[in-house]
């Protein structure tokens, strides 16, 4: 990973804590989220700003990590969000908000704490192993919920 990715996924991990705080504040529910046009934008143009910043990666690095992230997907989602607003489905941007994005947070925080171990003084090592350390033992492996039109079949 070189600096500019490192870069775009402080931007990301932080937009991914910002969904995270729109759905504390307004609360984890669909209903709310589908009425409330500010709950409902705030997390859209989040999205829209993840999947840009996704598309400045370079390719090198998402080329390696394409087996831990659906960057294309993540792309789209963005194009669908900025082309197609009129016609959003609030139900995908709704499970892409409550279930990817924390499994998008966590990939971040653990590529950025890596990359932050790599280029670190010697003295600082060890605080940054410690934080890598605890986050791996904090996270249980992601589960992905199925898509809400394959649940009510």
């Amino acid at each position: 990973m070189n600096k500019g990715d490192y870069q775009r996924l402080l931007h990301i991990q932080k937009y991914c804590d910002d969904i995270a705080g729109f759905i504390v504040r307004f609360g984890n529910d669909f209903e709310t989220f589908c009425t409330d046009r500010a709950f409902n934008n705030a997390v859209s143009m989040c999205v829209l700003q993840i999947g840009e910043l996704s598309n400045g990666l370079s390719h090198e690095f998402r080329d390696e990590t394409k087996g831990e992230m659906p960057w294309g997907m993540i792309r789209g989602m963005r194009n669908w969000i900025a082309h197609a607003y009129a016609e959003m489905d609030e139900s995908i941007v709704w499970e892409t908000a409550s279930n990817d994005i924390p499994s998008l947070r966590d990939f971040c925080q653990k590529k950025i704490l890596q990359y932050e171990l790599q280029n670190s003084q010697k003295e600082n090592r060890s605080s940054v192993l410690d934080r890598l350390e605890g986050i791996k033992a904090e996270q249980p492996p992601a589960k992905r919920a199925k898509p809400q039109n394959e649940r009510e079949k």
